[in-house]
């Protein structure tokens, strides 16, 4: 057993080199997550010169923890092979990162990978060893240029642009604020008063107040209704309560309909339970989905054509919640 590294431990000046490259990888590989490039700067965008040159703009980079730089202002000319009449290619353009061993001499370059003229171009092979479990040699690919004949007909991008921290604080801030935003938020029910359930779906309504803002317009009272007012990705949500009378038995659905076909049916959820001898039963669903504008939504309650008397105690209600 080796023992620990000591990454953050003072040592005698005497003593032999403990802390290498590799370890700093390691612990930035931690932080990084990922190979790829930083959101910082130009991020190593690509622009074609010629149709034998591309330029790689400045940025960093990490490939299994390791960083290089090609300094703000700066930039690496990629020089492309001549194509071939009638022919396509691929060529791939790499940060490679190469190394000797544990504390040996590394090596970091951007190189171009030439692929096979053909009637169909193909990728060339890279080389994508594991660093951190003693591989030697790691190319990330950060473009794909695209040759048809003797022209570069388009340049694509093959990494992942990592954000900063700073970046994904303010995203993550942004999320849990529309999250929070009642605004993206809309529930209509709570009628209040019981009545009796039939077969036949009756609309749950509503004593909420008319909403009329950016996402939604509702109504208000016995048929009440939520319209959609910008499409998008929505959660709807949908709570009813009903109980079997005395000594009967009943199934409770509930249903939120639409006025349009949603993917491959007419209705958003549905949803049943049963009760006995006047125990209550709780439908309690929800459901992603994406929604157009303009679409109306209906909230609904009925019992099954088997079920004896039942009646719903008024405090069913539906909430939709705009998500993207």
């Amino acid at each position: 057993m080796a023992g620990l590294k000591g990454l953050t431990v003072n040592t005698a000046p005497e003593a032999e080199p403990q802390i290498y490259a590799e370890d700093d990888a390691a612990v930035f590989q931690t932080m990084f997550g990922e190979d790829g490039v930083s959101s910082i700067g130009q991020a190593c965008k690509a622009t074609v010169l010629s149709n034998n040159k591309v330029r790689v703009a400045d940025g960093v980079i990490c490939v299994g923890g390791h960083f290089a730089r090609i300094p703000y202002g700066e930039y690496e000319d990629c020089e492309i092979t001549n194509g071939q009449s009638g022919k396509n290619r691929n060529d791939i353009i790499v940060a490679r990162f190469e190394t000797t061993g544990t504390g040996g001499i590394d090596t970091y370059t951007c190189e171009v990978k030439q692929g096979t003229p053909g009637d169909a171009a193909t990728d060339p092979e890279l080389t994508q060893d594991n660093l951190y479990n003693g591989g030697k040699v790691r190319e990330l690919p950060l473009y794909r240029v695209k040759i048809e004949g003797i022209s570069i007909v388009a340049v694509e991008q093959m990494f992942d642009v990592v954000p900063t921290n700073a970046e994904l604080i303010k995203t993550v801030a942004e999320l849990n604020g529309k999250i929070n935003n009642r605004k993206n938020n809309v529930l209509i029910g709570k009628w209040g008063s019981s009545w009796s359930l039939s077969t036949t779906a009756k609309n749950i309504g509503s004593s909420k107040p008319i909403v009329d803002d950016d996402c939604y317009k509702t109504t208000t009272g016995a048929n009440a209704t939520v319209t959609i007012k910008q499409s998008g990705l929505y959660c709807v949500t949908m709570y009813a309560q009903g109980a079997a009378n005395q000594g009967a038995s009943a199934c409770i659905q509930a249903q939120v309909i639409a006025d349009r076909t949603i993917i491959d049916d007419n209705y958003v959820l549905f949803g049943s339970q049963y009760s006995y001898n006047s125990f209550s039963a709780n439908v309690n669903m929800s459901r992603i989905i994406y929604l157009e504008s303009g679409t109306v939504l209906s909230p609904q309650i009925k019992k099954s054509d088997t079920s004896g008397a039942s009646a719903t105690t008024g405090s069913s209600y539906m909430e939709v919640v705009k998500l993207a």
